[in-house]
């Protein structure tokens, strides 16, 4: 994975600073005023004024009555194409679906987007806990996650640190593993099984397990399927989930060379680890 990536020399500054805005909106449910807005992207505020009027009038910002500004529907409309853009084909979703049904646990498929570890599908089940958070997109916590963990198993030593020390690793709960050299151990410490897990990491009374779909050279053709499940049901079921899900795994990426048309499974493509 490269490390962050340098600034383009044609960077266009309006389009950064106005992004810079949605961001800041977005972070603050209860809205931001325009000098608020103002003082978090650090600009001034005839600058922000034309960035929230012109953001306002495309609709990816509204105003409210009190004079806060929120994200805008636009905003939305621009999630579902980022949706529809992820969506796995149709014989892979239902073989998701499937599996997901028959388990009564949420899956999730996952790869690197951008060098990042982000989710791409998600089918959810009555039996896990609903996470709010984990929808497509989610691009964040990839220490904390068992999809994060299995897919940053897939780069190397070197490269694992330089996506930890871009990321960074927040504590989502106190027993989200913070420490870099904590984190390497438990990684390493699954690669023989190629089952990755965390409990508690990523949300309290939740645990979660992820395996490879496909492993391939180019990073952003590594896919990963993940399980959640209450923590509470975790001991008990962890033999058979493990089985399941590198079973599951295996019929998700024959569904993908069936779809990809090639027989030249990803699957069977070295990585580097």
């Amino acid at each position: 994975m490269e490390a962050s990536r340098p600034e383009p020399s044609d960077l266009i500054r309006s389009v950064s600073r106005a992004f810079r805005v949605l961001e800041a909106v977005g972070g603050a449910p209860g809205g931001l005023t325009v000098k608020q807005i103002a003082r978090r992207c650090q600009l001034s505020l005839p600058t922000t004024y034309h960035l929230v009027r012109t953001l306002t009038y495309e609709g990816y910002l509204t105003r409210c009555n009190d004079g806060t500004y929120l994200v805008g529907l636009e905003v939305a409309d621009r999630f579902r194409e980022l949706a529809a853009a992820f969506r796995a084909p149709s014989s892979v979703e239902a073989e998701l679906r499937r599996t997901t049904g028959e388990t009564g646990y949420t899956h999730f498929l996952a790869r690197f987007v951008e060098g990042r570890v982000a989710i791409t599908a998600v089918t959810e089940g009555h039996r896990s806990p609903h996470l709010e958070d984990l929808i497509v997109g989610f691009d964040d916590g990839a220490h904390a996650t068992a999809l994060g963990k299995a897919l940053l198993a897939t780069l190397t030593p070197a490269e694992r640190r330089r996506y930890l020390n871009e990321a960074g690793m927040r504590p989502f709960t106190p027993e989200t593993i913070t420490d870099p050299k904590e984190l390497e151990y438990d990684i390493t410490q699954r690669v023989v099984s190629g089952v990755y897990v965390e409990r508690g990491q990523f949300r309290p009374g939740v645990a979660c397990a992820a395996t490879h779909v496909t492993r391939h050279l180019d990073p952003e053709r590594r896919i990963v399927l993940a399980c959640a499940l209450p923590l509470e049901e975790f001991a008990s079921r962890v033999v058979s989930l493990r089985l399941r899900l590198r079973s599951a795994a295996s019929n998700l990426a024959a569904v993908l060379n069936d779809t990809n048309g090639t027989g030249d499974s990803a699957i069977d493509k070295p990585i580097r680890i």
